[in-house]
């Protein structure tokens, strides 16, 4: 048996994370990876999950080492996730891991799906050693998105909007562009580049046609593109710059946000960002499905009637619903706020 420590562990499975990193950041799948180790605790295959229907980090892992000449009979396998014990796009990792021979497995966080989890089990049951919770914080933050939506049975909901210091999101003849710096709206293309969906409502769509894409600073199309939803009875235009979009479109004729969320997740997306109008906005917040806010606040006062959002539910100051603020960042001349509900007061 091999005699690794757990600091060696730690440090694989800090470089298992750092490979996990190139997964794709807002698909179907988690984001993985893996590091097979000898018995001395020197890593000598690796691997990473490409994206829906490829081979898992484990099997990418095997193969590496297969294309090396390597036996993998007693290695130990260091992977960000508990190996997955079902068939899906691709089979079992646990029978993958079996199969090869692997001695030992030491993962990072559980895995949560009720179909995909029980592979530490499973493992142990064909007498694999298994080192489960190493790195495990970090492991489950690098697929946040994705552990919410499994433990939850829907997408996790970030809702973005710009804002004047005195709440407005438009003058009072409606014009909005801009209120927000160009380093927030850098921001934003940072942000719809890790979601697997954007959303907007109907009206968004008909007054404002954006494009909802997600850019780089220099203009360009990002690598990654979410998938574009318009929530709303009205319909599309078929010239509707939206309809066009790299990461594909879709209408959701409805207007009960809990029902549109359940179809996207069996549709296969984790994550969406929401940004607006404030009718859409206002019906997410209303019924408690915003996961995170995102408000970009620029340096001007505008007045007059259009607010961020409309009626929420609230009819007095002690039926407000609470939030934390996580993180405020400088952006430019704007303030860059992330706030959290809590679900408890």
């Amino acid at each position: 048996m091999m005699t690794t420590t757990t600091t060696a562990y730690l440090e694989h499975m800090a470089e298992a994370l750092t490979l996990a990193e190139k997964s794709p950041i807002a698909g179907r799948n988690p984001r993985v990876g893996c590091v097979l180790l000898d018995d001395s605790g020197s890593a000598v295959a690796s691997g990473y999950h490409r994206g829906v229907g490829t081979p898992h980090a484990e099997v990418e892992a095997l193969h590496d080492a297969a294309s090396k000449g390597i036996d993998t009979e007693g290695l130990t396998a260091v992977v960000t996730l508990e190996p997955c014990n079902h068939h899906g796009s691709t089979g079992p990792c646990t029978e993958a891991l079996i199969s090869a021979g692997i001695s030992r497995v030491v993962f990072g966080a559980e895995d949560p799906g009720k179909e995909s989890g029980g592979g530490a089990q499973k493992l142990k049951e064909a007498g694999v050693e298994v080192i489960p919770g190493v790195l495990a914080e970090r492991a489950e933050e690098l697929n946040r998105h994705w552990f919410f939506a499994m433990r939850t049975g829907r997408p996790f909901v970030t809702a973005k909007w710009a804002q004047s210091v005195d709440g407005r999101s438009a003058a009072a003849d409606g014009s909005s562009q801009w209120i927000t710096g160009p380093e927030s709206r850098a921001r934003v293309h940072e942000q719809r580049a890790e979601h697997g969906v954007i959303m907007v409502g109907t009206e968004t769509a008909l007054v404002d046609d954006p494009s909802l894409t997600a850019r780089t600073v220099d203009g360009a199309l990002a690598s990654h593109q979410p998938h574009a939803v318009v929530m709303g009875n009205r319909e599309v235009p078929a010239g509707a710059a939206v309809r066009s979009h790299p990461g594909g479109f879709s209408h959701k004729r409805s207007h009960d946000p809990a029902q549109v969320l359940g179809e996207l997740f069996a549709e296969g997306y984790r994550s969406v960002y929401l940004e607006g109008g404030k009718t859409l906005m206002s019906a997410f917040v209303r019924e408690n499905l915003v996961d995170e806010f995102h408000i970009g606040i620029g340096p001007l006062l505008l007045g007059g009637p259009q607010s961020a959002i409309d009626d929420i539910g609230v009819e007095s100051i002690a039926l407000g619903k609470a939030l934390t603020i996580s993180q405020v960042d400088r952006l430019g001349g704007d303030l860059w706020v992330v706030a959290v509900p809590e679900r408890e007061r």
